[in-house]
């Protein structure tokens, strides 16, 4: 099913753009791998076919990281005819100077997630290269948007991804400062398998807390107010990119032919 849709968002935690496609339909879509998380939202934005689907569910938050069918996902929106993702996803501050209410957008991860999430489980055997995990030209746009909006943001940062649903220890979240700048659950996987598949995929990483190396533990409810003040800012970012037309020159696309034995 080709429905020539050149973008799409996977949306987290508190990210519904009411009102911006026109022309919106709903995919009830089904996959090799399952059902997706939720239909897909298809529709116009300033000229462009841009695709919706909320990786938690939707209407309601019903999906939890570790149960989120990251494959079916994916598989969805590149049978759609999507060339490039953006993410949004919630995240905790490993760092001092990275402020809740800023955003991040992300350069590379770690992942230490424990379950291991491919297309490729044989016969045919593919790895992938992901030493530049996100897209340099799709985080290049969404680069240059923050700016124009003058949106408090960092332009490169380490994002470690653990697998939940339970927050860090205040030992875990110590020792991962080391290493990151911020922790989130569920973007890793999305980027992983969008390169097995040779979609540019990019993410906008919205901080919500400091993790809990800090003194004050942290608490889903703080997580879900931060999250509506930077809903707003990340739509701003959303807004600002998807219209814009582009002719891929990056080798993302080329991943899995260079991954083939």
């Amino acid at each position: 099913m080709k429905a020539n849709v050149e973008i799409a968002v996977i949306g987290g935690t508190g990210i519904c753009p009411q009102g911006m496609l026109k022309n919106e339909e709903k995919l009830a879509l089904d996959t090799p791998y399952g059902k997706p998380s939720s239909d897909v939202v298809v529709g116009e934005y300033k000229g462009a076919r841009v695709a919706f689907l909320f990786r938690h569910g939707y209407p309601r938050h019903v999906i939890p990281p570790h149960r989120i069918n990251f494959r079916a996902n994916i598989w969805a929106l590149k049978e759609l005819g999507v060339q490039s993702i953006i993410g949004t996803a919630a995240v905790g501050s490993l760092k001092d100077y990275m402020h809740p209410g800023e955003v991040v957008l992300a350069d590379q991860f770690i992942d230490f997630g424990k379950d291991t999430t491919t297309f490729y489980d044989g016969p045919e055997v593919v790895h992938v290269s992901v030493a530049d995990p996100f897209c340099p030209e799709l985080r290049g746009m969404l680069i240059e948007a923050a700016r124009k909006l003058e949106i408090k943001h960092h332009e490169k940062g380490i994002y470690l991804r653990v697998e939940g649903p339970r927050f860090s220890t205040r030992a875990e979240s110590k020792m991962f400062r080391h290493f990151a700048d911020v922790i989130g659950m569920t973007c890793i996987p999305e980027a992983i398998l969008a390169r097995e598949q040779g979609i540019c995929y990019a993410v906008i990483a919205m901080i919500t807390d400091y993790d809990v190396y800090k003194d004050r533990a942290v608490e889903a409810h703080d997580v879900i107010e931060t999250m509506k003040n930077n809903a707003e800012k990340t739509e701003a970012i959303l807004k600002e990119v998807l219209g814009i037309h582009r002719q891929r020159s990056c080798s993302c696309h080329e991943a899995p032919e260079k991954g083939r034995f």
